[in-house]
């Protein structure tokens, strides 16, 4: 599992266009710089103690810890200055090609570029309908940014989006796809044959000003 979480970030800084994650004690690293994100750490196993030393060593803001451990397990490590994130949960799954269609009214497209194919889907009236990309590196591929506009859910879109980014990493060469999935996102990712491999849970420091 944790080569597949250390596949799933070097994927999702390939598709956010963020430096490369550099390895350190308590697993990954990632200089993001957006204000709303300044660092992204990612646990990959370490101990309590050393776990518990990040988060102490921590004073910038916007700072994320992210680890494959439940709410639970690490809501101890915290103090009131970190706010957690939504529930996610860190999922796989094997490509397998399959015939896309977009119902009627829309048009699907795909575009790569610099190892990141995206797909968008419009409606009748050339408005995004929904949209996702894929991370592609030498060992991974990431699914990210999946998201269908609220006016035009529960139409298929995001099978549609789905199965377009699996073809076209598939045609890259990869065999199997990697996500961090939301609560409702899971949902359609377990209807799509993916699984989940182990909870993703984060924490953001956000200190109150003085």
């Amino acid at each position: 599992m944790l080569e597949l979480a250390r596949s799933w970030v070097d994927g999702w800084t390939v598709s956010r266009r963020a430096p490369k994650p550099v390895d350190m004690p308590w697993g990954l690293t990632i200089q993001v710089g957006l204000p709303a994100q300044a660092v992204r750490h990612v646990l990959l196993g370490p101990d309590v103690e050393t776990a518990r030393g990040l988060v102490g060593a921590i004073t910038e803001p916007a700072t994320w810890i992210k680890a494959f451990l439940a709410p639970d397990v690490m809501e101890p490590w915290f103090s009131p200055a970190w706010e957690p994130t939504d529930p996610g949960f860190l999922m796989a799954v094997d490509l397998r090609p399959s015939v896309v269609r977009a119902p009627d009214g829309y048009t699907a497209t795909a575009e790569t570029a610099d190892d990141v194919t995206r797909v968008r889907i419009l409606a009748a009236d050339g408005k995004l309908a929904a949209r996702g990309q894929i991370g592609l590196t030498a060992d991974a591929c990431v699914f990210d940014q999946i998201v269908t506009e609220e006016a035009h859910q529960r139409l298929g879109l995001g099978t549609v989006v789905m199965g377009t980014l699996a073809n076209a990493a598939i045609e890259n060469g990869a065999a199997t796809g990697i996500l961090g999935a939301t609560v409702q996102g899971r949902a359609l990712y377990e209807t799509l044959d993916w699984k989940v491999l182990a909870p993703l849970t984060g924490f953001i420091y956000q200190p109150v000003a003085p």
